[in-house]
């Protein structure tokens, strides 16, 4: 069975901060930046990317929609 690899990019600048995609994210891949966007909100990121298997979890609780999820099979 092919196993999933997934990524998630994050609108940084939409990113409010509010937390809810690291919280929700099962693999412990998103965190919140150190660095503010234009507004002073400190974005979410990939902080543990090859954890990733693009479960969409993340997009689904974002109030902004400001995820995007893609995924690849890997053998």
């Amino acid at each position: 069975m092919a196993k999933l690899k997934g990524t998630v990019v994050v609108d940084t600048e939409r990113c409010k901060g509010c937390n809810l995609c690291v919280v929700a994210c099962p693999h412990e891949v998103l965190m919140l930046n150190k660095e503010a966007n234009v507004k002073g909100y400190n974005y979410s990121y990939m902080a543990n990317p090859e954890n990733c298997t693009g479960c969409t979890t993340c997009a689904l609780v974002c109030p902004d929609a400001c995820i995007t999820v893609y995924r690849v099979k890997v053998d």
